[in-house]
């Protein structure tokens, strides 16, 4: 039996963890931005090649470099910062459901960059914008003001809480049963592994939530003619006008984007923890 128990005062520091956490989310969102486009257009009530097929697949990428190292660097702030304060409440002794809550902090945070810089991105990802400055005017100007840059927010929030409630308990686990294994830590490669693998899983149960996201973001309307509305409402339209295969569509690009996203984000944040920590900026390491 694997001991799941850790020394709260070995928590990754809050600034640490925030620079970190921002390297990682520039890294893999730039360099796994073509599939994240790819993924969009398949999922376009418009269609694959009606949204722009395999052409311009870094439209909107500016968007998302823009957003993805706040996005990331606030995640991993409020779930490394979460993290001990939940495991002292349990005696210090380490559970998977301190993980997955600290995950659904830290998504919480990170939605508050990462959907503005979606709903840009994937506006230009679909081709209704070609310059990201006409992109933010062109969505100001909608009745919704600064609100429709939130749109669809809570869809995005119920999507990536499973998410992460899934996938880093599975990352956490995947380590401790690594380092058990083989008596001493996790390199930043093995934890990359991890990351991947435990991406893989829930990525796949969460494609529906994805669909419905995306449809929301785009303003995408229904077979009446109608904007979709609200998570349920969405979900329930998709499945009765197009049935039960349209709620997993980009599954593929979506499961191969964060399964090989995955090893580059997890590896980029461990490594980028291990060299900080070298740096002696936040003294030895506990």
């Amino acid at each position: 039996r694997i001991r799941m128990s850790e020394d709260p005062s070995k928590s990754t520091p809050f600034s640490l963890a925030l620079i970190a956490g921002g390297c990682a989310g520039t890294t893999v969102d730039v360099v796994m931005y073509p599939l994240d486009t790819l993924k969009t257009r398949m999922q376009s009530s418009v269609g694959f090649w009606n949204a722009g097929g395999f052409t311009g697949v870094y439209n909107g990428v500016l968007a998302t470099a823009l957003g993805a190292a706040p996005g990331a660097a606030m995640f991993f702030s409020a779930y490394e910062g979460m993290k001990p304060k939940l495991q002292s409440l349990n005696g210090g002794q380490e559970h998977w459901l301190q993980h997955a809550c600290s995950a659904s902090c830290g998504e919480v945070a990170a939605c508050l960059v990462r959907v503005p810089t979606a709903v840009v991105t994937q506006n230009m990802q679909v081709g209704q914008y070609s310059t990201f400055l006409e992109a933010v005017k062109a969505i100001a100007a909608l009745e919704a003001g600064v609100g429709a840059f939130y749109r669809g927010f809570w869809t995005t929030v119920a999507r990536e809480i499973p998410f992460s409630f899934i996938q880093m308990p599975l990352y956490e686990r995947f380590k401790q049963i690594w380092r058990y294994t083989q008596g001493h830590e996790t390199s930043p490669t093995q934890g990359a592994a991890c990351g991947s693998a435990a991406g893989a899983v829930a990525s796949a149960l969460t494609t529906p939530l994805d669909v419905v996201k995306t449809r929301l973001m785009l303003g995408s309307k229904d077979a009446s003619g109608q904007l979709y509305e609200g998570t349920i409402n969405t979900f329930m339209t998709i499945w009765r006008e197009e049935g039960g295969a349209a709620l997993f569509r980009g599954i593929g690009p979506r499961v191969g984007w964060i399964t090989i996203g995955g090893y580059v984000f997890f590896g980029a944040y461990e490594k980028s923890l291990q060299v900080l920590w070298r740096s002696g900026l936040w003294g030895p390491k506990a």
